[in-house]
């Protein structure tokens, strides 16, 4: 599992108060990195090999300004050429969001799914729940 400290900007918050829906993905994103780096240990645009399929996050809590917010990321799922990753907000001893993104290993010269290799279902199997 990944841990990831983010600090909530007061330009995050909308009218009620709350963290805007909006910004959990990018959070979200911010705290995939780790496992970007398994398929572009650079972060190379030029060589990335991920592709997002879906994105879900339930709201289960608020999350506010003032106080910071740990983002949990772990593997949920291996599949051959896709993975499930799974993500929770916690503040203040809370999950206020869980998260699910599908990624796929993906060839942009030929535009189709690839296989995950060995190395790299290895390397998501270390976080895998």
């Amino acid at each position: 599992m990944f841990i990831e400290k983010v600090m909530p900007r007061f330009s995050e918050t909308d009218a009620l108060g709350h963290i805007n829906n909006t910004v959990l993905p990018v959070w979200f994103e911010a705290a995939r990195v780790p496992i970007f780096k398994f398929f572009t240990p650079d972060l190379n645009p030029h060589d990335w090999k991920l592709i997002i399929a879906k994105i879900e996050a339930s709201f289960v809590g608020e999350l506010f300004y003032g106080h910071e917010v740990t983002v949990k990321t772990s593997v949920e799922n291996i599949g051959n050429s896709s993975f499930t990753i799974k993500q929770e907000a916690w503040q203040q001893g809370k999950c206020c969001v869980v998260g699910k993104t599908v990624l796929v290993r993906y060839n942009f010269k030929n535009k189709a799914k690839q296989n995950l290799s060995e190395a790299e279902v290895a390397a998501l199997d270390e976080h895998l729940i």
